[in-house]
Order: C-alpha cells, then sequence, then structure tokens
C-alpha cells in the first residue's frame, strides 16, 4: 500500500531526489558531445556524471526506489565503458606532455610507436561508447530516470531526518577507509605505538611499493568513493568537514598518481614486449621518480590519519551534522511545486 504527501525538504528522501536529479542532468549535458568526441572534457565529465550518479544511488539506499532499469548495476556498467575510453585519454596525454618532451630522441622514437598503438586502440573504444550510448539499454536508463523524476518513488527511509540518518550513513564509511592496511605500509608497530619513517630512500621506497601497489590501489578506490559519497552532504556541516573532504581527495589523487605510474610502465612493457629499464632508461627513471615524489607527499597524509586524535576528530565532526533551515526551504520552494512523495511501506 502507499500513499501521497509533500516531500519535506528536511527529510532524506527529499535529498535523495535533488543528487539523482542533479547528476542525472550532469549526464545528459555532455552526451552529444561525447558521441561527437572532439573534446576529451565532454568524456570526463560524463564520466564524473555517472560515478556520482551511482554514488547517489547507493547512498541513498532505502530513501529512493528506483525502477530496475535505473539500478546501480545498470549505470555501473555505463560508468565502466566511459571509463575505459577515459583512462585511455589519460595516458595519452601523461606519455605525449609530462614524458615525451623530456626524453631523448631514441626513446621519443620508440615512444611514437606506443602512441600510433594507443590511437588505435582508443578508435576502437571510442566506437565502444558511441555504440553504447545509442543501444536500448543505455536508452532504457535514461527513460526510467526520466520517468522516476517525474514520479518519484521512495522507500520507508524516505522520511527520516537527514540529520539522523547521516551519522549512520558516513561512519561506518570512514571507518572502513581508516582500517585499511595500506595506511600501515612502511610504518613501525611497537607495544601500540605508531612510528612513521620519513626518511626512506628512492630503493626502499621502490620496493615498498613494488610488494604493496595492490594495496594502495584498493585503498584509492575506497578514497573515491568515500569522496563522492561526503560531497553529497557538505551543506550539512561546517568548513572542518570540507577540510576533511579535501584531504581524502589528496590522499586519492596522491595513491592515484602512484598507482598511474605503474599502469603506465604495465602498459608500455606489454606493448613494446621488452624490459623498459634497459631499452627505455631515461623514461623509467622518470617514472620512478614520479612515485618517490608522491610517496613523500603520502607520507604526510599518512602519518596525519595514522594519529588517533585526528581520526576521533574526523568521526566526532559525522556525528554533528548542522540542520539546514533557510537554504533546504529555498530549494523546497521550486521543487514542492512539480513533486509529490510516494512512500512505499
Amino acid at each position: 500500500m502507499s500513499h501521497s504527501k509533500m516531500l519535506d525538504p528536511k527529510t532524506f528522501g527529499y535529498w535523495g531526489y535533488l543528487a539523482v536529479e542533479k547528476h542525472f542532468q550532469k549526464i545528459i549535458k555532455h552526451e552529444i558531445e561525447v558521441i561527437k568526441d572532439k573534446d576529451p572534457e565532454e568524456l570526463h565529465q560524463m564520466r564524473v556524471g555517472m560515478r556520482r550518479l551511482r554514488t547517489a544511488v547507493t547512498s541513498f539506499e532505502g530513501a529512493i526506489s528506483l525502477p530496475k532499469a535505473a539500478r546501480e548495476k545498470k549505470i555501473a556498467i555505463i560508468a565502466r565503458i566511459l571509463g575505459e575510453l577515459r583512462d585511455l585519454d589519460v595516458l595519452k596525454d601523461t606519455l605525449k606532455n609530462r614524458y615525451f618532451p623530456a626524453l631523448p630522441t631514441a626513446e621519443q622514437n620508440i615512444l611514437k610507436k606506443v602512441l600510433a598503438t594507443l590511437k588505435k586502440r582508443r578508435h576502437k573504444s571510442v566506437e565502444q561508447v558511441q555504440a553504447t550510448l545509442k543501444q536500448p539499454n543505455y536508452g532504457s536508463l535514461k527513460q526510467a530516470l526520466q520517468n522516476w523524476l517525474e514520479q518519484p518513488t521512495y522507500g520507508l527511509l524516505a522520511q527520516r531526518a537527514i540529520e539522523d540518518i547521516l551519522p549512520d550513513l558516513l561512519s561506518p564509511l570512514l571507518s572502513k577507509l581508516l582500517l585499511h592496511p595500506a595506511w600501515l605500509i612502511g610504518i613501525k608497530l611497537e607495544a601500540g605505538k605508531v612510528d612513521v619513517p620519513i626518511a626512506l630512500n628512492a630503493e626502499i621506497v621502490a620496493h615498498l611499493l613494488d610488494a604493496h601497489g595492490d594495496s594502495l590501489h584498493c585503498l584509492r578506490k575506497q578514497a573515491k568513493g568515500v569522496r563522492y559519497q561526503m560531497e553529497l552532504f557538505t551543506d550539512f556541516y561546517d568548513s572542518t568537514y570540507k577540510n576533511y573532504v579535501r584531504d581524502i581527495k589528496a590522499i586519492q589523487r596522491v595513491v592515484g598518481e602512484i598507482q598511474d605510474s605503474f599502469v603506465l610502465a604495465a602498459f608500455l612493457t606489454d606493448t613494446l614486449k621488452f624490459n623498459l629499464r634497459e631499452q627505455m632508461p631515461t623514461l623509467a627513471a622518470q617514472l620512478t621518480a614520479t612515485r618517490y615524489q608522491s610517496w613523500q607527499e603520502w607520507q604526510i597524509l599518512q602519518q596525519r590519519y595514522l594519529n588517533a586524535q585526528i581520526r576521533k576528530d574526523f568521526h566526532q565532526i559525522l556525528l554533528t551534522p548542522v540542520p539546514l533551515v533557510v537554504q533546504g526551504e529555498m530549494v523546497s520552494d521550486e521543487l514542492l511545486k512539480k513533486e509529490q512523495l510516494r512512500v512505499i511501506s
């Protein structure tokens, strides 16, 4: 049985609607230009929209009731295909603009062959993206989301006050992030005390990264997910919360730079079928230097978030959202004119 009532701007479901609407509109905005494939930034923005829509659907699960064609798994399929093309664009840009100019002529000539191969792979990926965005499955996803936005349905959690929900929603995500084993890479633990060595040389760091690269990559993915979810709720917290969001973004970036350099090296080795250090020593040295520089940035963040007081303060912030009054009502005036809440029970 269901009943309808006007959507209250202080409820969890109300903000779920806004999140889905915002990111769906972002996706639609860039769709045509992505198909044209004239500007890589259009693809980047559409991919971001897909990722954030996926996060919104997950974050507001229990509050919003989407049709089967618009659920998280359907969004994930499209996001993955867009992501494959975006990864090739980033790889191309990095090789061409960051590393190529500083290489000796012999290594530049080798890299030109790699870029030619990359161009062919990208062409195939573009065709896949274009085909995907013209297929019925993507059309069904869009139509399902549009239909839901015109007549949304909600679950029982939609009626809960959002300030009551946020601590329970965000705290477990933070706990999982802070308990990730990657925080302890290169760390000495003794009798419960944490020692962060700050003078590790490049050789030791290279060994650590070779041994624990997968763990850091996993941390990167977790940080990205936590960041996206926290960014949904910046309106409900003070500036300290936003500072923590910036830290998580920095963690994602720094760890990502380390991982990206390994991905780049693996791509080159797979493409060229030779030992990178022997055939392209300058580029190999540049990649090692990039990892070492990123590691030094990582250690600053690592030391900060292994601090017990910082972790406690972070958790405490999540427990004390700030109620919205003026801003929430300003948003609701526009939305309440056209939307009704249908609570499924």
